[in-house]
């Protein structure tokens, strides 16, 4: 049998060894081995095999009676060949230790009154922690105060994470974002956050002072990452100086820009909670880059200073035709009904453009025309039509009707129709006059308007009305009601439904 050179301990939140002996409901006690607060264990099992290596992964508590110990080798006085006990005691604590095993728990009871001094002997020359189990406390009582620590332990590194999601993302949001997000990253890691730029130069910094050496060794760690000093370089990278954790992070694919991130001891959230802080420099510093981002600011201040749209609209970098589509987004869990800024740009890098707006309960997204938006998994989607700068109001508000008749009829993705219809046979002056001739006794409550035309959109049903609208279905009937009233129409009327569709499509 071949035997691994190092133990695999399972993907579980480690808990601390003395956690469990603080337990005062176990009655634990260390008889042998290191510190209790030097050791953790990732999960309990229970053998009786004399050779207990092949079946342990590595990180346990391993819990015996003592049931496969031969009666020569008890261990207690004038029970047998003490140097036969010592040397079973020390190959099977031997294997143990081979297995990567964490401590070893022996239960007093029925098997043995005490635990054999070989045995505390065998696991205090072999650094094993040895745990002594009182009758009264089962093994099943023990791995369960297990999992209920690793539990806690996993709660608790869930909320870290979730905690320091939300104040990098608030930290991005600052008008100094990349100085912002290194500070955050570094106090929520007690840590020392470097940037360094394309050529190796440290931008910015923040945490504490590092030891001597650290800065050096996190730029050598960096050019591993960095695209122009390694072909098919890794996105990430982690090395150590001595008793400091070093670890590296590519911003922006080939980009250049490398997060360093240098740490007293590496907590198991770390890293995520540092490639959520990598995601965000990579969107700030692409934009720094690529250049694209000074030109996007060039436009919005010429739009405030009274430009037209069509004027700025080369700035923003659009399709080859000069036109964009809007795209409405809203997350599909319910949990996660409000957006947050990570998921947004997530989105907007997705669909191909910066140009988010982060709204209460909506994401938009100006897309350059060109491949048409995919469904993106999470998200529900309204798509406008393709247009130009002097169509953009129109087109957003063709993404809202889209993203809300996508909600009602639970799509991923609905596009606006753009397909010819009787309309287009018509004067757009005349059918304009038209319908606001015709909808004039709604025009004081757009709420009527836009109730009338997604009921409509929906073939009268009240229920995905009410889905597509974020109001109770009783609402929709009253507003239907009401603008059946105000227009003194029969709105069961097949063709008073078609005159009412063509008119609110002229809007």
């Amino acid at each position: 049998m071949s035997e691994p050179t190092a133990p695999v301990v399972p993907p579980t939140p480690p808990v601390p060894l003395s956690a469990l002996l603080a337990r005062e409901d176990l009655g634990l006690r260390q008889l042998a081995g290191p510190p209790a607060p030097d050791t953790v264990i990732h999960w309990a099992h229970t053998s009786e095999m004399a050779d207990p290596y092949p079946y342990l992964l590595g990180g346990e508590l391993l819990l015996t009676a003592g049931v496969h110990v031969p009666g020569a080798a008890g261990g207690a006085p004038g029970s047998g060949d003490v140097e036969s006990s010592g040397r079973y005691f020390e190959d099977y604590v031997s294997r143990i230790v081979a297995a990567g095993g964490a401590a070893l728990g022996f239960g007093l009871a029925p098997v043995h009154d005490t635990v054999p001094r070989a045995l505390v002997d065998a696991c205090e020359a072999y650094g094993l922690p040895l745990l002594e189990v009182p009758p009264r406390t089962t093994f099943s009582g023990v791995a369960r105060a297990v999992w209920q620590l690793m539990a806690r332990a996993r709660l608790a590194e869930l909320r870290r994470v979730t905690e320091a999601q939300q104040s990098l993302a608030a930290a991005a949001a600052r008008p100094d974002p990349v100085p912002s997000v290194l500070r955050q990253l570094a106090r929520r890691l007690s840590a020392h956050a470097l940037l360094h730029g394309p050529d190796g130069t440290v931008i910015a910094s923040a945490g504490r002072a590092p030891a001597p050496g650290t800065q050096e060794a996190l730029r050598k760690l960096t050019g591993v990452v960095r695209p122009d000093t390694a072909r098919d370089a890794p996105i990430s990278a982690t090395d150590a100086l001595g008793d400091i954790q070093l670890a590296a992070y590519a911003l922006g694919g080939s980009s250049g820009f490398v997060l360093g991130v240098a740490t007293r001891r590496r907590e198991p959230a770390d890293h995520t909670i540092a490639s959520v802080a990598a995601v965000l420099l990579s969107l700030l510093t692409g934009e720094q880059q690529s250049g694209a981002g000074a030109a996007r600011s060039s436009a919005l201040v010429r739009l405030l200073l009274g430009s037209a749209p069509a004027e700025v609209a080369a700035l923003l970098g659009g399709g080859d035709d000069g036109r964009w589509l809007v795209v409405h987004a809203r997350p599909e869990s319910p949990e996660n009904g409000t957006p947050d800024p990570v998921g947004a740009a997530a989105l907007g890098a997705a669909l191909g453009s910066p140009l988010i707006d982060l709204g209460r309960d909506v994401v938009r997204v100006l897309v350059p025309a060109g491949p048409e938006p995919a469904a993106r998994p999470g998200w529900t989607l309204g798509v406008s039509a393709p247009a130009g700068p002097d169509g953009w109001p129109a087109a957003d508000a063709q993404a809202g009707r889209a993203l809300a008749r996508a909600r009602a009829t639970r799509t991923p993705l609905v596009r606006h129709g753009a397909r010819p219809g009787l309309s287009e046979l018509l004067p757009r002056a005349e059918a304009a006059e038209h319908a606001r001739a015709l909808l004039a006794p709604l025009a004081a409550a757009p709420a009527l308007t836009e109730t009338l035309r997604t009921w409509l959109s929906l073939h009268g049903s009240w229920d995905r009305t009410a889905v597509a609208l974020d109001v109770h279905r009783n609402t929709v009937r009253q507003r239907v009601t009401r603008c059946a009233a105000l227009l003194d129409t029969d709105l069961d009327d097949p063709d008073v439904r078609m005159e009412l569709w063509f008119a609110l499509r002229q809007g």
